[in-house]
């Protein structure tokens, strides 16, 4: 039986990237969104160029361009989000939101695992309204 594709979106975050590691060591194929902004941040760079060496295949769309996220979402069977809270909170379920709209259009996901990561332990709106 063939493994599912996983898409680890946010991979090169603090579980982000603890998630495409234990996804490659698992053997499965796994493909790492990677943002184009992210080439200002040398340590994300850094992430990015290991889990490439490692076998991961880095696939480039931003969250605010709806075709190239589509057509990443469309590699895989699974997505696995880990956005975290360095965004005000509002903003990292807007980005989550982008995705499941994305996730939508493509049709042929199998399996999606939201994480919602913040830094603060405010409460937040219901998360399961993104999914409606």
């Amino acid at each position: 039986m063939e493994k599912s594709k996983v898409l680890v979106v946010g991979g090169t975050g603090f579980v982000g990237r603890r998630i495409v590691v234990a996804s490659l060591a698992l053997g499965y194929p796994t493909f790492v969104l990677m943002r184009p902004e992210i080439s200002l941040d040398v340590d994300k760079v850094q992430a990015l160029l290991s889990f490439k060496a490692q076998g991961a295949r880095l696939v480039e769309a931003s969250l605010d361009d709806r075709a190239r996220l589509v057509a990443a979402v469309r590699q895989v069977d699974v997505v696995v989000s880990a956005l975290s809270g360095t965004h005000h909170r509002s903003q990292t379920v807007l980005l989550q939101h982008k995705l499941v709209e994305a996730i939508k259009e493509a049709g042929n996901i199998k399996e999606l695992l939201m994480l919602l990561i913040f830094l603060s332990v405010a409460p937040v709106a219901d998360p399961s309204e993104l999914l409606r």
